[in-house]
């Protein structure tokens, strides 16, 4: 037996927090009758599981890609508005697969793209602390002050920022790019900061997720993830073992 929500990551619909949005919205069939509750038990190979009216059927092979996400291209597997997707930039792989974690609209950089929810898991959850990498473009050059509290953390809705790793790597007339390293996920979250100390960003670029980097993958591009950084991911994810 196996729960619902679990199921659905591993067999790349959704990543298991969206695949619980889809069962609370009424979206997902077992044996032809919805199921709205949070841990409802199947029987892989035995019940039979729609999401839309869809047939779920098993996927044995596990897929990772990386993504450079340009600007402009939302983090989403479906857009009722019909606007560009992560998904429009890879087609047809023959295989669902859905992004890990999320970038916003405006954000560039590295994105990973797989169906194996086990992964987008241990790569999200907040008690793993992945650190990613930014490299924000702000107006202005911050000083000592202004960065340190980048680096003790910055309220946000009521609540602290964990500790950021940030240094200036460029700076010009009116501008700096910081690198700015943090565990967290929260939504906007370096935009945010760097708007509390008064140095908005105008352009924001992921080059770091864990041990994976974006280094020579051109914007818009993708590739499979190689063996040697499945095996970098495993050893910062024990619990994850991959295939």
């Amino acid at each position: 037996m196996e729960r619902l929500q679990k199921y659905l990551a591993a067999q790349g619909v959704a990543s298991r927090r969206h695949a619980e949005d889809l069962i609370r919205q009424g979206k997902v069939t077992v044996n032809g009758i919805v199921v709205r509750e949070m841990g409802y038990k199947i029987e892989p190979g035995q019940d039979k599981i729609a999401v839309n009216g869809q047939a779920i059927m098993p996927e044995s092979k596990k897929v990772y890609l990386m993504l450079n996400k340009p600007a402009g291209v939302l983090v989403t597997a479906q857009d009722t508005h019909d606007r560009k997707t992560v998904l429009d930039l890879i087609g047809d792989i023959g295989t669902r697969v859905f992004p890990v974690g999320r970038l916003d609209k405006d954000t560039e950089g590295l994105l990973l793209l797989t169906n194996d929810g086990d992964l987008s898991y241990a790569l999200t959850h907040p008690s793993k602390e992945v650190t990613k990498e930014y490299h924000a473009t702000v107006a202005g050059v911050p000083d000592k002050r202004q960065l340190d509290r980048l680096r003790q953390g910055i309220i946000i809705e009521g609540r602290r920022t964990a500790p950021a790793q940030v240094d200036i790597i460029k700076s010009g007339n009116g501008y700096a790019i910081l690198r700015i390293r943090i565990h967290e996920g929260r939504k906007r979250q370096v935009r945010r900061m760097c708007q509390a100390i008064g140095h908005p960003v105008s352009r924001l670029l992921r080059v770091q997720l864990g041990p994976l980097t974006i280094e020579g993958l051109a914007p818009g591009s993708y590739r499979h993830l190689t063996e040697n950084e499945l095996g970098a991911l495993r050893t910062i994810l024990p619990d994850w073992n991959g295939n």
